[in-house]
């Protein structure tokens, strides 16, 4: 089991759990973020620092969002090798269920 980003982070990435990985497993697509599950050791430090509570175990995804374990395993598939956010920089790409979502407006 691992943890997944869903849909409150599109449009958002706020980056401060990408701060507070101490495994640096979690990537940057055009539009949300990503958590590799071969990467992420379940610390679990990523998910109360979340300011839009978009983080969850695996285990805990709301029904609502099942859909985003699968659409991380696409992001990855598609073009994430892994082996350290930091040193991919962004991805020009997102996965097929983000990239299909109408855009947000997230000013405030």
């Amino acid at each position: 089991m691992t943890y997944v980003i869903a849909q409150p982070c599109v449009d958002v990435k706020d980056r401060s759990c990408v701060e507070e990985c101490p495994v640096d497993c979690i990537y940057e697509g055009r539009r949300a973020l990503y958590i590799h599950a071969d990467e992420c050791v379940d610390c679990g430090a990523c998910e109360p620092v979340c300011p839009v509570e978009a983080v969850f175990f695996e285990a805990d995804l709301p029904a609502e969002w099942h859909g985003y374990r699968a659409s991380t395993t696409e992001f990855f598939a598609v073009g994430g090798a892994g082996g350290g956010a930091a040193s991919s920089g962004p991805y020009d790409h997102d996965s097929t269920l983000v990239a299909a979502l109408e855009p947000r407006n997230t000013a405030r």
